[in-house]
């Protein structure tokens, strides 16, 4: 079962909003139906599921629709028509009741306006949502508490709000959020009025924080780097429907259209590509008890000067050059013995950005290894084709 399932989920703003519905089923386009009706269009029959502890990304351009998506998955709007389920009940269908337990319970909501109560602290802000839920005040405090260290505010817990930056204030309307201890975040364009320095500790932050706690987050911004560096997956919207859903890669490697494409020509694959897009598995390597004969015989066959060298789970134990491999054979040394341990490593995750400088400098593969298991190599040509694969796929297109 998924965290949040929305189904066929329209949003038709005006009179007679049914026969807006028809005209979609038929295939008229968003300008057609407000032309010939008056009727807009926000959601265009939206389908998409959420994993539980998933970062996931709604992006798009003003007027996408993305912000009335977000406030239709907890009812701030209501459908047109479509279903969405949260753990697997249907919140369409619920009464006003039902929605608001569900809402206190499961949904915390942060906006891009901080919406904080001036005449109350930092303290007292976090509790509130707590407040209006009858919740005694020392447990109240306790969460508020350490919602607050969480985000990193400790100390500023009796600071009013007009006493903070930006920044900090967005800290606080994320503390009142996590203090609900709700399992769904929506977070609505929640760093876009924040300076660019503040908004990348804030990013930053928010990965921090839901590593640590788990939270599914539903995102909604403007900002292709901000959804690339943030989410699992994203869904790229467009007149109120979704043209897109991947991960960054996915959507940076494969565009469903040109309207994606357009979006994504000009984004910096290093910071979103990482080592696992471009390592490759090795071409040979030799395992711990094979011998120095056997590493020579595999080197020379791939016409390599080098040669990783794992045990039989394949735990990296170090790299073999071919000059180590001859020593070794003549003077009947084991291979453990003359193994070079001066070379880099790196973590599948690793963004490509932090390659490149370590891929001029050294002169061997670069190996990406977890778990201290060898999982692949990346060698400058790698690196290279990461940073074109977008140039390439333009040139195939044309």
């Amino acid at each position: 079962m998924h965290k949040i399932e929305v189904n066929n989920l329209t949003k038709i703003f005006g009179h007679n909003p049914k026969e807006g519905i028809k005209r979609l089923k038929e295939g008229q386009s968003k300008e057609k139906i407000l032309n010939e009706t008056g009727l807009t269009v926000g959601v265009n029959q939206a389908s998409f599921k959420i994993n539980e502890g998933e970062f996931f990304v709604i992006m798009g351009l003003s007027g996408s629709g993305k912000s009335t998506l977000i406030r239709l998955i907890n009812r701030l709007i209501e459908p047109t028509s479509g279903e969405i389920l949260i753990d697997g009940e249907n919140i369409t269908t619920m009464n006003k009741q039902d929605l608001m337990n569900t809402r206190r319970k499961k949904l915390g909501m942060v906006f891009q306006k901080f919406a904080l109560f001036p005449h109350r602290t930092v303290a007292t802000n976090v509790e509130y949502g707590l407040e209006i839920q009858d919740v005694p005040k020392s447990e109240r405090v306790n969460k508020a508490l350490k919602s607050i260290e969480d985000v990193g505010l400790k100390g500023y817990e009796n600071s009013y709000p007009d006493e903070l930056s930006g920044g900090m204030q967005q800290r606080v309307g994320l503390a009142r959020a996590l203090a609900n201890d709700t399992d769904i975040l929506l977070m609505d364009e929640a760093f876009s009025a924040l300076d660019p320095l503040i908004r990348k500790e804030m990013q930053d932050e928010l990965l921090m924080l839901q590593s640590k706690l788990g939270k599914t987050i539903l995102f909604i911004t403007h900002d292709l780097d901000e959804a690339l560096k943030l989410g699992d997956r994203i869904a790229i919207m467009k007149n109120g429907i979704i043209v897109q859903i991947g991960t960054p890669e996915e959507i940076l490697e494969n565009p469903a259209n040109e309207y994606v494409s357009n979006f994504v020509e000009d984004v910096d694959r290093t910071k979103v590509l990482v080592a696992s897009n471009i390592m490759k598995k090795p071409d040979v390597i030799t395992t711990w008890k094979e011998g120095a004969r056997a590493a020579i015989r595999k080197m020379e066959e791939a016409g390599l000067s080098s040669i990783f060298v794992v045990d039989k789970e394949k735990n990296l134990k170090g790299l073999l050059t071919i000059d180590e491999a001859i020593k070794a054979y003549k003077s009947n040394k084991w291979v453990e013995d003359v193994l070079i341990q001066d070379f880099h490593t790196t973590k599948p995750d690793t963004p490509l950005s932090d390659l490149i400088q370590i891929a001029t400098e050294t002169k061997y593969p670069i190996a990406v290894v977890e778990n201290k298991k060898l999982m692949g190599i990346i060698v400058r040509v790698s690196i290279l084709s990461g940073l074109t694969l977008g140039k390439q796929r333009e040139e195939v297109s044309e």
